[in-house]
C-alpha cells in the first residue's frame, strides 16, 4: 500500500514547500497534478514532470501517481504524459471526467466511454502505467460505481480500472449503494480517495427541503471508514490511498488557508492511521 496526498490542496505552496509539508505529516507520497490547473501543465510534461519529481525526491517524497484531465487517447500530449510518467517511475494515472449531458443521454455516453477506454488501455499497457476512472458524485458519467463497472467490463485490471472515492460514493448511495459498487468493482480497484461528507439542512425560499453537501473532517462525516477498509482488505487491495483534504472553497465545512489545511490533514491522519494499520503498515 502507498499513502499519498492529492497535490490540489497544496498548490498555494511551491512544489518543494508542498513536499516538506507532506514530510511533516508523515505522508511519504504525492499525487501530483499534471493538467491545465496543476503543478505541471500537460504540454510541459516532458520537462516539468522530471523536474517536479526530482525536487520532491530531494525532500524525501515519492510520486506514485498523477492526476490528469485526460479523457481520450487522441488528445494532445497524452502519449507524452504516459511515457514521461513511466520514465519517472509513476505507477498510476487518474484520468479526467466525461460530463453527463442530461436525462436520456447516459447509455450513449457509456458506449462512448467504453470505446475510449479501449484506446486508453492500449497506451497504459504500452507504457506500463495503470490508468483509472475516479468516481465523482454529481453530473459526471462516472458518478455511479455501477456505471464505472459497465465501462470497465472486458478491460484488463492490470492496465485500467477504478479509483474509488467513498465520500462521493456515499453521496450517491449512502446506505448500501457505496458497498454494492465496491463489490462490483473489486478486481479493478487500485486507488482510494480519502475525503468525508455530510448533508446539512439549509432551507431556502424556493426549496424548504434543500440540503447542502459539505466536505468535513474524517471523524465527522458519513463514510464508514472501518468497514470500507475491512472490505478492501478482503479483496487483497494493495494500491494507493490518497488524502484529499479539500477544505478550501464553498463545499468545505469552513474555508481554510493552506496552512490550516495541513493541520486539518494532521488530525485526519490521526483518525485514519489506526484503521489502516489493522491491514497495512503506514
Amino acid at each position: 500500500m502507498k499513502l499519498m496526498m492529492f497535490a490540489k490542496s497544496l498548490q498555494e505552496y511551491s512544489i518543494e514547500e508542498a513536499g516538506r509539508a507532506l514530510q511533516g505529516l508523515g505522508i511519504p507520497g504525492m499525487d501530483l497534478t499534471v493538467r491545465s490547473n496543476g503543478y505541471v501543465q500537460r504540454e510541459d510534461v516532458k520537462e516539468g514532470l522530471p523536474a517536479a519529481v526530482a525536487t520532491l525526491e530531494q525532500v524525501g517524497i515519492e510520486v506514485p501517481m498523477l492526476t490528469t484531465d485526460i479523457t481520450s487517447a487522441d488528445e494532445d500530449h497524452v502519449e507524452d504524459v504516459f511515457a514521461t510518467a513511466a520514465e519517472c517511475g509513476v505507477q498510476w494515472i487518474k484520468l479526467g471526467y466525461w460530463h453527463y449531458e442530461g436525462f436520456g443521454t447516459l447509455e450513449k455516453s457509456v458506449y462512448e466511454a467504453q470505446a475510449k477506454m479501449v484506446d486508453l488501455e492500449a497506451i497504459a499497457k504500452q507504457y506500463g502505467v495503470w490508468a483509472g476512472l475516479h468516481i465523482h458524485s454529481g453530473d459526471d458519467v462516472t458518478a455511479n460505481g455501477a456505471v464505472v463497472w459497465e465501462i470497465l467490463r472486458g478491460r484488463n485490471p492490470e492496465h485500467v480500472g477504478a479509483y474509488i472515492d467513498p465520500g462521493h460514493m456515499v453521496v450517491e448511495g449512502a446506505r448500501s449503494g457505496w458497498k454494492l459498487c465496491m463489490d462490483l468493482l473489486g478486481p479493478w480497484i487500485k486507488l482510494v480517495a480519502i475525503k468525508d461528507v455530510r448533508f446539512e439542512h439549509n432551507p431556502t425560499d424556493d426549496n424548504p427541503k434543500n440540503f447542502d453537501l459539505k466536505l468535513v473532517p474524517l471523524a465527522e462525516g458519513m463514510v464508514q471508514w472501518a468497514e470500507v477498509f475491512e472490505l478492501l482488505a478482503g479483496t487483497g487491495f494493495d494500491g494507493g490511498i490518497i488524502m484529499h483534504s479539500e477544505y478550501k472553497g464553498g463545499y468545505s465545512f469552513r474555508c481554510l488557508n493552506t496552512d490550516e489545511v495541513v493541520e486539518q490533514t494532521r488530525e485526519d491522519m490521526a483518525y485514519l492511521r489506526p484503521i489502516l494499520e489493522q491491514y497495512w503498515p503506514v
